[in-house]
């Protein structure tokens, strides 16, 4: 092989490498974004207008119509469980954390990552039964 041909070979190896590098790096940040949501929608302490904010429209329209309350009121009365992340799913847009108290599935919009279900029962093989549920 000639010197051209390795130094080819090589060049392709390294943007692979860095591209790997770059894929891991992107799928670490999104664990993080989505936990802080998770964690923040989750927190009881926490002001009701910005979980509020975290909600997904189908999710907020939905806890507003079934609680019949605008969502600051609405949320503090959902039992909110929280607790430490036992373990984040992401597929896509698409995303799972499990906490100590709750089970919190979360999509990704042009704003961010937002809530689309919470306070979650899990149900053996059927859907998860969930309070807060937006499509």
């Amino acid at each position: 092989m000639t010197r051209a041909a390795l130094s080819g070979k090589g060049a392709v190896l390294v943007l692979l490498g860095a591209a790997g590098a770059l894929l891991t790096g992107c799928a670490s940040i999104q664990q993080s974004d989505v936990e802080k949501v998770a964690t923040t929608f989750e927190d009881p302490s926490g002001s009701p207008e910005v979980r509020c904010g975290l909600l997904a429209p189908t999710a907020l329209v939905a806890l507003e119509k079934d609680q019949s309350s605008p969502c600051a009121e609405a949320i503090q009365q959902l039992p909110l469980q929280g607790g430490e992340v036992s373990r984040v799913d992401i597929w896509g847009g698409e995303a799972q954390v499990r906490l100590g108290g709750d089970t919190v599935f979360l999509t990704q919009t042009h704003a961010g990552w937002r809530v689309v279900a919470a306070v979650c029962e899990e149900r053996g093989e059927a859907p998860y039964d969930c309070e807060v549920e937006g499509s």
